[in-house]
C-alpha cells in the first residue's frame, strides 16, 4: 500500500513553460523574412480579392435598383 504522507513536488508552471521552450524550433531570419513576405502577399491578395468582388456586386446592385450608390 502506498504511503499517503509522501509528498509530491509538482513541477513549476514557468519550469515546464521553460522546458518546452527549449523543444522549439525557431525560424532563421531569411525563413522569418520570407514567412513575413508571404503573410503580407496573401493579406494584399485577398485585400485586392474582395475590393473587385465588393466593386462588382455594388455595380450589380446599382442596375438592379437603378440608383447610383
Amino acid at each position: 500500500m502506498a504511503d499517503k504522507n509522501v509528498a509530491v513536488k509538482k513541477p513549476s508552471f514557468w519550469k515546464g513553460v521553460r522546458t518546452e521552450l527549449k523543444k522549439v524550433v525557431w525560424p532563421t531570419k531569411k525563413e522569418l523574412k520570407n514567412y513575413t513576405m508571404v503573410v503580407i502577399l496573401v493579406c494584399c491578395a485577398f485585400a485586392l480579392g474582395f475590393w473587385v468582388l465588393d466593386t462588382v456586386f455594388l455595380k450589380l446592385l446599382e442596375m438592379v435598383i437603378g440608383v447610383t450608390l
